[in-house]
């Protein structure tokens, strides 16, 4: 059981931080968005709530390890609370760190003969067509997400709506390119303009990112054929 929590907590860590401490507390990296189509409201403001939800997630962490598993029930328990407040803390910090890490390119640019352009292109006939089956998952999400994510059931590239922190999340899917469609990622600038602010963030996508992220996948891929 140790070892498999200090697994779980330095995969967090890759993502969210450059610190982990014995105790399995991490700490959330600074993201330097050099975008001008958010504004720096909105820029500090999202990352105080990332911050705030690695603080919970932290904090739920250290609570689960004390806690009553011997009166945990589906009714009403302790443990239960846990479990969930630690879905939606955990999701919420690696999804928005994702989202940061795939956007604010302001040379953002994609080559045919890349990895991310091919396999988009496979999976859903034309990188265009991924374009707008993607803008209407984030028209779709419900104060969420929208992700292209690989799925190893299916073995191959989709994309997904994420409703709030934790719903609707699929089995065996590998987040690859996340768009926050949380009302706070885009309401102070973009009002209710939804599709403009997802254009926005689109056009500055960071590839070079989005394909390592691509390459991963394509990794794992390769273990679930084997």
């Amino acid at each position: 059981m140790k070892n498999l929590k200090r697994e779980i907590h330095q995969a967090i860590d890759s993502t969210l931080s450059d610190v982990l401490s014995e105790a399995y507390v991490t700490e959330p990296k600074k993201f330097d968005l050099r975008t001008d189509l958010l504004s720096n409201a909105t820029k500090k403001a999202q990352q105080t709530e990332f911050e705030e939800f690695v603080a919970a997630l932290n904090k739920v962490s250290a609570e689960l390890d004390g806690a009553d598993r011997e009166t945990a029930n589906n009714k009403a328990s302790d443990f239960r609370s846990l479990k969930q407040d630690e879905v939606h803390n955990m999701n919420a910090a690696f999804l928005r760190a994702l989202y940061f890490e795939n956007i604010s390119d302001l040379n953002s640019r994609i080559a045919m003969d890349s990895l991310s352009f091919i396999r988009l292109e496979r999976d859903f006939g034309t990188f265009e067509e991924w374009q707008r089956d993607f803008i209407a998952c984030c028209m779709s999400s419900r104060d969420g997400y929208a992700i292209t994510g690989y799925s190893v059931f299916l073995k191959r590239y989709l994309n997904f709506v994420i409703d709030d922190e934790a719903k609707n999340v699929g089995v065996g899917v590998l987040p690859i390119i996340v768009m926050d469609m949380n009302v706070g990622a885009y309401f102070r600038d973009y009002l209710d303009d939804k599709k403009t602010y997802v254009a926005a963030m689109m056009k500055e996508f960071n590839w070079e990112k989005i394909e390592d992220r691509f390459r991963r996948a394509e990794k794992v891929a390769k273990l679930f054929m084997s």
